[in-house]
């Protein structure tokens, strides 16, 4: 049987970030988004349902949210979702977050943010750590992925 995890966000972050660090010294951090849902209630009417979700960050991408997002900012997240399960005075709860793999920051100006999506080819996936966030989005780019390490400086193609 064939699975396919994936999730795709845009809101509004509903606290300012606290970065921690694992005992390995893993950056992560854990945002709240909300967004708004708009539907037609029985008597017709338009109204708006506020969605709140969890989302947890690793990493590099942990880091820049941390410097780059406050409360109130707008940010795409695209990951995967996760089921937290745990038991607290013998009775066992269970959670659904997001795992946020990867995050760009929209500008809350008029006319949206960052390069958008056209142009790039993909480019923003492997995005080199010391480039500005506020460019593109971020990923923690996996081990033996497709990076730029087999062009030079000025072959870059993007």
């Amino acid at each position: 049987m064939a699975s396919y995890n994936r999730v795709v966000l845009i809101g509004n972050v509903t606290r300012d970030i606290q970065l921690k660090y694992t005992p390995s010294g893993l950056a992560v951090t854990e945002i709240g988004l909300a967004m708004n849902d708009k539907r037609k209630n029985a008597q017709g009417e338009w109204v708006d349902e506020a969605v709140f979700v969890d989302v947890t960050l690793w990493g590099r991408t942990a880091e820049v949210a941390s410097e780059y997002v406050s409360k109130g900012s707008p940010l795409f997240v695209e990951g995967r979702l996760k089921l937290d399960t745990w038991e607290k005075d013998g009775e066992k709860k269970s959670k659904l977050r997001v795992v946020g793999e990867r995050i760009q920051l929209i500008s809350s100006k008029g006319g949206g943010g960052g390069s958008g999506s056209g142009g790039n080819n993909g480019a923003a996936n492997n995005r080199r750590p010391e480039a500005s966030p506020m460019d593109d989005s971020y990923s923690e780019a996996p081990s033996g992925g497709r990076g730029n390490d087999s062009f030079g400086e000025d072959e870059i193609p993007f």
